[in-house]
């Protein structure tokens, strides 16, 4: 499948779920809550954890009618997540406008990302109805799973940075990205489709491989346009990661092969807090890592991760690849290392 196709088919899914989970927040109500809930989602996005959760399903034999519940709830905890780790990271941009907490305030931001989870959760509990009391339980199973694992990768990550970790190789990244990204991206949409579509308990984690690998190529990619992405297409502050000390593949790369008095003032720069970090400084490490050809050199790995996407789920998905979303799913792995938001 071509590059358009697939953006074409990201939108179509996209739309679906949004338009679902807009129809699905309640009206009224106090201020600064319902309306807000639906501010993340009315921004431009990927859309891509609905549109992998829709299309396993379609792919595994389901309709979009019984996968959509389940891609409207991946949408809202990722809207819940984005919420959250905004104010945790202190960023400043979002999906090219103010963050949540920049324009509303901390407080009002928590409370928002936490109603966005409570409304994620009844759409959980609404399965019961719609497809039976046991594959309902099992999607609560599922998402139990995602979100232990995706904050015990967030732990990870904001570990390394309380505690000014450095002694870092690929390795750990890969590991805190399997928790922190794949997790909640990429495979538990996976699962939750492939469940609805076939109510088989010990079939779900066919894409798992797929998934682990095309997270870890997303998230590479994303650290990279962090660092070399054009604003108004990438929708978030550039060099951001680096403001906020964030440990991604590029910077641990850098650590490797920096000269001893450049990891010397590496490592007191990330000793600071972000509002102790001049823009002087982030510049100087910004062209370091250029130098270096660190985001190069992360791009590759990328592209080698995609590649070994691809292979799972052609492997994965068996005759099902010939179908338009096992094409979408096999089109992907190459879309998401090529993109620019």
């Amino acid at each position: 499948m071509t590059g358009g196709h697939v953006t074409q088919m990201l939108e179509r899914y996209r739309v679906l779920a949004v338009d679902a989970l807009l129809a699905g927040v309640p009206s009224g109500g106090p201020n600064y809550l319902y309306d807000l809930v639906s501010e993340y989602p009315r921004r431009w996005g990927k859309g891509l954890r609905a549109a992998l959760c829709l299309a396993a399903c379609r792919a595994f034999g389901g309709t979009p009618s019984v996968g959509l519940n389940a891609a409207v709830t991946v949408e809202l905890f990722h809207n819940a997540f984005l919420i959250h780790d905004d104010i945790q990271d202190e960023s400043e941009q979002r999906r090219g406008a103010q963050t949540l907490h920049g324009e509303y305030g901390v407080g009002v931001a928590l409370n928002v990302g936490n109603m966005t989870n409570l409304l994620a959760l009844q759409r959980l509990a609404a399965n019961r109805r719609d497809l039976g009391s046991g594959i309902a339980w099992r999607l609560f199973e599922e998402t139990q799973l995602m979100l232990r694992h995706s904050l015990e990768g967030q732990a990870i990550e904001v570990g390394w940075i309380r505690d000014n970790v450095c002694d870092l190789d690929a390795d750990d990244y890969y590991r805190m990205c399997l928790k922190k990204t794949s997790w909640y991206t990429c495979i538990y949409p996976c699962r939750t489709g492939i469940l609805v579509a076939t109510g088989q308990h010990d079939a779900v984690d066919v894409l798992d491989r797929y998934g682990w690998y095309l997270g870890a190529a997303f998230q590479i990619q994303d650290d990279a346009l962090n660092l070399v992405g054009d604003f108004a297409r990438y929708g978030k502050e550039i060099a951001g990661d680096l403001w906020e000390g964030k440990r991604t593949l590029i910077l641990i790369d850098f650590m490797r092969r920096c000269t001893g008095d450049e990891r010397e003032r590496l490592v007191a720069f990330l000793r600071l807090t972000r509002a102790e970090r001049t823009a002087a400084e982030v510049r100087w490490l910004h062209g370091r890592l250029l130098a270096y050809d660190c985001v190069e050199s992360a791009r590759r790995s990328a592209r080698d991760l995609a590649a070994a996407a691809s292979r799972e789920g052609e492997r994965a998905l068996g005759p099902a690849a010939d179908s338009e979303d096992g094409r979408f799913l096999l089109g992907l792995p190459e879309y998401v290392v090529e993109r620019s938001r």
